[in-house]
C-alpha cells in the first residue's frame, strides 16, 4: 500500500501518509518496508533525520541478509557518518552487498579495486565487478529495444504544418513512451499529434506510430502489421527510423517471416545515414553471425560508429570484444573504461560517488568532514574550505530555522545554491570584506 501511494503521490502530504504505513509495516517485521523506513531516516525525508535509528535498521536487516543494508553500512563505514570510520568494516559490508546482488556494491567494489583503494589494485578483479553491472544493463536494454540515442525532428518547415504545431524530437517519443509504460492518458495525446503530423507528411511521425504500435501502449495496442505499414510509409521517404523499424520486423520475424537479407538490407540503409541503432544492429549481426559469416573486424566497425553517438549496447559490446580479445587486442584497461562509459551513459547507479564523481544527496554532516580532511591535506586549502564552511553552516542554519518555522511550506524554494549560483564564494569574500570596511571606519573614522 505505502509503495503504491508513493508513487502516485503529487503532493508532500500523500507521500507522508505512505511512510505512515511504511512505519506500520516495519513494525510488523516487513523488510522492504524497514529498508524504505531506513532510507527515510538516513536521507531525512520530511525531516525525520536520524542516523542512530537509521544504522539499528540497517543492522538489523542486514543479518537479515538485505544487500540494499549491506551497501548503505558500507557507505556509512568509508565514510565515518554515524559510525567508526573503518575502511576495512567498509569492505566487507561491500562484499557482502555485492555478492548478494547490489549493483551499486559491484560499482564500488570495482572503483576500489581499479584505482586500489585498501586492496591490492587488479584490473582484473575491477572488470569482473563492472561486468556484472553492465551484463544487468545489457539485458534490461536488450529487453526494450527502443533507446534514445540521438535526437531527431518529427515536423520541420517545408512539411508545412500549421504555426501551432510544436516541434517533437527523440526525447520527447521517449517521454510519450514513459507515460504509456506508467499507464498516463497523455498518450492518447502523444498519438494524436503524431497521425496529425504524419497526415501532413512527417516521416519521422510515421516512424515513431510505428514503433508505438510495435512496441504496444493504451493508445496503440501491439500491432505488427500497422507498425509494418506506418514503417514501410517512413521508409518509402528515406526516413531512417522507417528503414530501422523494418529491418527490427525482419530480424525478429515480427508480422513477417524471419529474413536476415532484408534486414541486413534495410539496417545498411539506416546506418549510411547515420542512424546509431541499426549500425548497432549491423555491429551485431556480424559478432553473433546472424544471417551473415562472423566478422569482428566489421562488428568492431559497426559498434564504434554507433558507439560515437552514445548507443549504449555498442559501447557494452565494444567492451566485451576488449575483454575477451574478439577481433581486437585485449585490453583489461580499455574494457573497463568502455563499461564505466556505459554506466555513466545510462546513469543507472544514484551513488555516483562509486565512479568518483558526486553524492546524490546533501549531507551536511559528510560534507564537513570531507572538508576537514581536505584542510588536512594541504594548507593552501585552509582559506577555500573556511568560505566553504562558512557557506555550510549558513545553509545548515537557514534549514533548521526554516523546518521549525509555521512557514515552512511557503519558503521551502529558498535554497542558497539556486540564489547565488556558483559565484557564492565571491559573495562571501565580498560580504566580508564590506564587513571589514565598515568595521575598520567605525574604528578610525
Amino acid at each position: 500500500m505505502g509503495i503504491k501511494i508513493l508513487q502516485q503521490s503529487k503532493g508532500q502530504r500523500q507521500k507522508a501518509q505512505a511512510y505512515i504505513f511504511f512505519a506500520k509495516a516495519a513494525d510488523l517485521g516487513n523488510l522492504k518496508a524497514m529498508e524504505k523506513m531506513a532510507d527515510a531516516f538516513l536521507f531525512g525525508n520530511f525531516g525525520m533525520q536520524n542516523i542512530t535509528a537509521a544504522i539499528q535498521l540497517y543492522e538489523l536487516l542486514a543479518k537479515e541478509g538485505s544487500y540494499k543494508a549491506q551497501n548503505a553500512l558500507g557507505f556509512l563505514s568509508s565514510y565515518g557518518i554515524g559510525m567508526e570510520y573503518n575502511q576495512a568494516k567498509a569492505l566487507i559490508y561491500y562484499t557482502f552487498g555485492s555478492a548478494g546482488g547490489s549493483m551499486m556494491s559491484q560499482m564500488i567494489m570495482g572503483y576500489r579495486y581499479l584505482s586500489g583503494i585498501n586492496v591490492l589494485q587488479n584490473c582484473e578483479v575491477a572488470l569482473y565487478h563492472y561486468k556484472k553491472v553492465a551484463d544487468y544493463i545489457a539485458d534490461k536494454l536488450e529487453k526494450s529495444e527502443g533507446i534514445p540515442v540521438e535526437k531527431v525532428r518529427l515536423t520541420e518547415r517545408p512539411e508545412n504544418l500549421s504555426s501551432n504545431s510544436e516541434i517533437l524530437d527523440w526525447d520527447i517519443y521517449q517521454y510519450y513512451k514513459f507515460l504509456a509504460e506508467r499507464g498516463d492518458v497523455q498518450i492518447q495525446k502523444a498519438l494524436y499529434y503524431f497521425l496529425k503530423a504524419a497526415k501532413a507528411g512527417s516521416a519521422n511521425a510515421m516512424a515513431f506510430i510505428g514503433k508505438m504500435y510495435l512496441e504496444g501502449n493504451d493508445a496503440a495496442p501491439q500491432n505488427n502489421a500497422t507498425a509494418f505499414k506506418y514503417f514501410s510509409m517512413a521508409a518509402n521517404k528515406g526516413n531512417a527510423i522507417g528503414l530501422h523499424g523494418l529491418g527490427l520486423l525482419y530480424f525478429y520475424g515480427k508480422g513477417v517471416p524471419v529474413n536476415y537479407g532484408e534486414a541486413l538490407k534495410y539496417f545498411q540503409k539506416a546506418a549510411e545515414k547515420g542512424w546509431p541503432n541499426a549500425q548497432f544492429q549491423l555491429g551485431f549481426m556480424y559478432y553473433s553471425g546472424s544471417g551473415v559469416w562472423k566478422d569482428y573486424k566489421l562488428a568492431f566497425k559497426y559498434f564504434y560508429l554507433a558507439s560515437q553517438s552514445g548507443q549504449p549496447l555498442a559501447i557494452y559490446y565494444l567492451a566485451e570484444m576488449y575483454a575477451t580479445g574478439a577481433g581486437v587486442l585485449r585490453s583489461c584497461r580499455t574494457a573497463v573504461e568502455k563499461r564505466l562509459k556505459l554506466l555513466k551513459k545510462r546513469r543507472c547507479i544514484q551513488w555516483h560517488f562509486s565512479c568518483g564523481i558526486e553524492l546524490p544527496f546533501k549531507d551536511i554532516h559528510l560534507a564537513r568532514r570531507l572538508y576537514d580532511m581536505a584542510a588536512q591535506t594541504s594548507p593552501d586549502a585552509h582559506m577555500p574550505v573556511f568560505f566553504a564552511l562558512v557557506k555550510l553552516e549558513t545553509m545548515h542554519l537557514l534549514r533548521d530555522i526554516l523546518f521549525f518555522n509555521q512557514f515552512t511550506m511557503r519558503w521551502r524554494w529558498i535554497k542558497l545554491d539556486d540564489t547565488l549560483g556558483q559565484y557564492w564564494d565571491l559573495f562571501a569574500i565580498g560580504l566580508i570584506v564590506a564587513m571589514l570596511i565598515y568595521l575598520l571606519r567605525n574604528r578610525y573614522g
